[in-house]
């Protein structure tokens, strides 16, 4: 079982940078291919990032391409997501997410882990 704990959501303004972090417990991450999803009130679960096992792949949605970069540190067990230039329609809940593997087809993580979800606000 892996639990996963998001930090670093607030409140900022449009054009503003955040960086979201999430930290592991129980097993190690370098197992796992990681991610970020999203979800806005009223709207699906979106995919923002994903990262396979040595970080040599990268996928983003196209909603933050070029403004979001995801990385991951297995040494230390955590998986960030750096957001810039922000804007009021990044507003939502982030969710950090592991998954077994990465799929090279759907170029995304299909998650058997979640955390408890970060909420970000971003202000026009």
């Amino acid at each position: 079982q892996v639990q996963l704990a998001e930090s670093g959501g607030g409140l900022v303004q449009a054009g503003d940078s955040l960086r979201l972090s999430c930290a592991a417990s129980g097993r190690s991450l370098s197992n796992y291919a990681l991610g970020w999803f999203r979800q806005a009130p009223g709207k699906e679960r979106e995919f923002v990032a994903a990262i396979n096992r040595s970080g040599a792949i990268i996928y983003s949605g196209d909603s933050v391409k070029g403004r979001f970069t995801i990385s991951r540190d297995n040494a230390k067990n955590t998986v960030v997501l750096q957001m810039s230039s922000l804007k009021p329609e990044d507003t939502a809940v982030y969710y950090c997410a592991a998954a077994r593997a990465i799929s090279v087809t759907m170029k995304r993580i299909e998650p058997d882990y979640w955390g408890q979800g970060t909420q970000v606000t971003v202000s026009s």
